[in-house]
């Protein structure tokens, strides 16, 4: 079967951008080939920082021939619909068409439509250019005397040269015929800018990836990494040091480089008296380098990693000087700042934090300062925490936020705040909280433990929530610049990780008061918060694989904001139906949820009052033993929710199962007898009223 060779070369493209413009390069012409009935065997893509390029594997040299029947209107429709049908289908006219009687709707038009089957060829001359003039890129260019014409090219850099072939192993691939703004597609590539820049032919990729080896440069960007790491490791381990390792740095220095060499720099050892973090900021984000540690040891090195994409003459010793000069300089910049900021107390910071705006309906940071200490004094009995030090970690937690070293590395914040509390005296629960009130920043980053952390954590976090809210600033759709779904699960995963029992509204209430200015919180926005809360509770929970019915059953009911008490009465709920006695009582009280839902309808009223006893004893055995089975269940479940002993409520409903079970295999609930019918309404009624101590049933799927 043919293959397809792609190949799309021009100046570098942005390490950022090269893996997902690989993949969105592979299901453009993938699904552009099986959109037009091309089945392929495999497809891989690649990206170095001057070439994308794709193989597929195992395309048909030719298209299946296609037949299809295409119903048109009845015979005798008005003109404007045969037209269209006509049009649809490639026809001249009806005698074109075939006219098929069904016995029911009568005569109707028919066209069959034969297709012959394509070249392949022809089909990726077809799809290449539209692929190549659309391509996603999040930012483009346009160059040379075309890019004044009105359509011209648009690439993430200058655009070089297109190698584009198609044909089986067995014999000379054939060019695919197309070009995009005067570049023609052909055969040849070239290697590195430096090491081989010649232009060399290729004809398949069984030759292509081999030849751009030759030529210096390494196709496969998971092997670049490979090559960097393993290097890296092993010239660590020759100075008796260790890399500290950096996933997103690695990915990004391979998208640098076509061909890694990897080199190893030093700088002055007094450099060393700078915060570690800090170090590891400056020569990541101005050089790209990894820093080293001492072996066995967390203190780094005065040495890091380089990688350079040339096999220089002299070794690399230019290439590593002129690094470690840049790291020097760097290296003072970020000593001066730290000096310079130990110099000033964090307090002292505070009010220049007045002049930054948060945003302009929320006020300063210093504003913001102000409602997160007076929220985490609130907050710091309900997690364990000292108040004290509660609101002074939260009147501290911002204050780097004007630093010198934060200026200039802002992934830096919290992390020096802590650092500079702590060379002030400040309590260790206070120095942690300044770094720790940020997190946790994902589903998978750490959650603080330190009470103090969390009642810091918690005020930040439901004063962004409850003020965004406050001034109608919510996500939409795929759009949340605020962050606030993080938010949103930080607060879940502080609550819920330290079994800490926070009734939302209250905590809303609490946070809205310190949002005056902007309006507070009216009753319908914290409605909608809570339900926001409830849709980021469905994601955290179904990935810790809870059911999204059993959420939505617990929060139906009344004053559901406590979430820990919700999770834990969701999977309390989740083992129960887990059980033969859960699954048939939820089918038993389905049933009577819709013989209610029926009849109710029907009668225009509800019968929602207690059965009548007097009618009970007179009725029959199943009836008696349901009623008595339904007021000790209920009772004995209510008490163990207020006791928040959610397995023994799930336990007293248990007890419903046979009795359930007896009354609808025994019981006719439409009796002849108005008053019976309804007094045994409102028996079911008992029945769902029991139920919904624990969770709305009704909401449960099966």
């Amino acid at each position: 079967m043919p293959d397809l060779l792609l190949e799309l070369r021009s100046e570098e493209i942005p390490a950022r951008m090269q893996r997902r413009a690989a993949e969105d390069l592979r299901k453009l012409v993938t699904d552009a080939l099986v959109e037009r009935g091309f089945l392929y065997e495999g497809a891989k893509a690649f990206a170095t920082p001057r070439r994308l390029a794709l193989h597929v594997a195992g395309l048909p040299p030719r298209g299946e021939a296609v037949r299809e029947e295409r119903r048109g209107p009845r015979v005798g429709a008005p003109d404007a619909a045969v037209q269209g049908f006509l049009k649809s289908a490639g026809l001249a006219s009806l005698d074109e068409a075939t006219t098929v009687t069904d016995p029911k709707k009568g005569a109707f038009y028919l066209a069959v439509i034969e297709r012959p089957g394509r070249e392949t060829l022809d089909v990726l001359a077809e799809i290449l250019p539209q692929i190549i003039r659309n391509f996603p890129w999040p930012k483009s260019m346009r160059w040379g005397a075309a890019s004044a014409q009105a359509g011209a090219l648009r690439w993430v850099r200058p655009l070089q040269s297109i190698v584009a072939t198609f044909g089986p192993e067995t014999e000379t691939p054939e060019v695919v015929p197309f070009g995009v703004d005067g570049i023609a597609a052909g055969m040849l590539t070239a290697g590195h800018r430096f090491l081989a820049p010649g232009a060399f032919e290729v004809r398949r990729f069984d030759d292509y990836a081999p030849a751009l080896e030759r030529a210096k440069v390494v196709l496969d960007a998971d092997r670049r990494k490979d090559i960097i790491l393993h290097d890296a490791r092993d010239l660590a381990f020759a100075r008796g040091l260790d890399l500290v390792e950096d996933e997103g740095l690695l990915e990004e220095v391979a998208g640098l480089v076509e061909w890694p060499v990897v080199l190893m720099g030093s700088f002055d050892e007094s450099f060393l008296d700078i915060p570690a973090e800090a170090i590891r900021a400056t020569i990541r984000a101005n050089q790209k380098c990894f820093v080293l540690r001492k072996s066995g040891s967390e203190a780094l090195a005065p040495a890091f990693i380089l990688v350079s994409n040339l096999v220089a003459s002299d070794g690399g010793e230019a290439i590593t000087a002129g690094n470690e000069r840049v790291v020097r300089a760097r290296l003072s910049d970020a000593k001066f700042f730290w000096e310079t900021d130990k110099a000033v107390r964090l307090e002292d910071r505070l009010p220049k934090l007045d002049t930054i705006v948060f945003h302009e309906k929320l006020g300063t940071q210093g504003q913001r300062v102000q409602r997160i200490a007076t929220l985490a004094r609130d907050l710091a009995p309900r997690v364990g925490a000292n108040a004290d030090l509660a609101e002074r970690a939260a009147r501290l937690a911002k204050a780097d936020l004007v630093t010198e070293m934060v200026g200039e590395f802002p992934e830096l914040q919290g992390l020096m705040g802590r650092k500079y509390a702590a060379l002030q005296g400040e309590p260790d629960s206070v120095c942690a909280a300044i770094e720790e009130h940020y997190k946790p920043l994902g589903p998978t980053d750490r959650v603080p433990s330190d009470p103090v952390s969390v009642a810091v954590a918690l005020a930040d976090k439901l004063d962004t929530l409850v003020g965004f809210w406050a001034i109608d600033e919510k996500p939409t759709g795929s759009k949340d610049p605020y962050a606030l779904r993080r938010a949103a699960l930080g607060v879940i995963r502080l609550v819920v990780t330290g079994g800490f029992r926070l009734p939302l509204a209250a905590a809303f209430g609490r946070a809205g008061s310190g949002h005056a200015g902007a309006g507070g919180l009216g009753e319908a926005a914290g409605a909608d918060l809570l339900a926001f809360f409830a849709d980021r509770l469905k994601v955290y929970l179904r990935d810790q694989g809870a059911r999204h019915d059993l959420i939505d059953a617990v929060f139906a009911l009344p004053g559901q904001d406590n979430l820990l008490m919700v999770v834990r009465r969701v999977e309390a709920l989740g083992r129960f139906l887990d059980t033969d006695d859960g699954k048939n009582l939820l089918a038993g009280a389905k049933r009577a949820a819709n013989i209610l839902r029926i009849e109710e309808k029907k009668d225009g009223r509800a019968y929602d009052g207690p059965p009548d006893a007097a009618l009970i004893a007179q009725g029959l055995p199943e009836e008696r033993a349901l009623a008595e089975a339904l007021a000790a269940a209920r009772e004995a479940a209510s008490s163990a929710v207020a006791a928040e002993d959610f397995e023994g409520a799930m336990r007293a409903l248990s007890s419903l199962r046979a009795p359930v079970d007896a009354f609808f295999d025994t019981v006719t609930v439409n009796a002849d007898d108005p008053a019976l019918r309804a007094n045994r309404l409102a028996l079911l009624n008992a029945l769902r009223a029991a139920t919904r101590e624990v969770a709305d049933f009704s909401r449960i799927e099966g």
